[in-house]
């Protein structure tokens, strides 16, 4: 369910499996246009486990009502899919990004980006609206430095669309994302999936 009244900004973050990507002095939050492989696969054991409903003692952000809430910190992934044609050619299931993601109670959202160098700018925000009773819109903003120059290159919109699982502890859903020149030139679009783990007070890195 899609409410355009509504969007939400949020900023994936979660995943231990990296992208092995080139260096590039352009590569800001979410910008991906000078990325090269090879690119390393996200692993099924980690898909199966930001999909897999957790168990009922688990401890969350709301120490245990009833009702399910996105508001919190979650581990993310962003993974490709659809992006064959993109230059260069990204494959299915590659990892693109991860890190990690704090959802507000006041609909604004962060997201620590851990594909992205700090000096080309690994934070991003973003807003977020429920459009279900377990479904959310996301809608999120970056941007990319030159991490020689410091110069702003890059302006960066990242939508979600994703559905929170019953149990409130994981999450799961696509995005796009789109790149722009300081021009307002339209120069890169990624699509792919997102899943995500919520961190509790019981979490570790791995």
């Amino acid at each position: 369910m899609k409410t355009s009244s509504r969007r939400i900004t949020t900023m994936l973050g979660s995943g231990v499996f990296l992208t092995v990507l080139a260096s590039s002095a352009f590569a800001g939050c979410g910008d991906w246009t000078q990325f090269q492989g090879p690119f390393q696969m996200a692993q099924p054991s980690t898909l199966l486990n930001a999909l897999a409903v957790v168990r009922p003692n688990a401890r969350g952000a709301d120490g245990g009502q009833s009702s399910p809430s996105i508001v919190g910190m979650w581990k993310i992934q962003f993974i490709s899919q659809g992006n064959s044609a993109h230059n260069p050619a990204i494959p299915d299931g590659a990892l693109l990004d991860f890190g990690y993601n704090q959802i507000h109670s006041d609909g604004t959202e962060l997201l620590n980006s851990g594909a992205h160098s700090p000096n080309t700018q690994n934070f991003c925000m973003g807003v977020w609206g429920q459009t279900g009773f377990l479904g959310y819109e996301v809608n999120h903003f970056a941007l990319g430095y030159n991490a020689i120059t410091e110069a702003l290159v890059n302006y960066i919109n990242i939508r979600e669309q994703i559905t929170l699982s019953p149990s409130g502890d994981s999450f799961t859903g696509t995005f796009t994302i789109d790149v722009y020149d300081t021009s307002e030139n339209h120069v890169d679009h990624i699509a792919g999936d997102i899943t995500a783990t919520r961190v509790t007070v019981d979490s570790t890195v791995f």
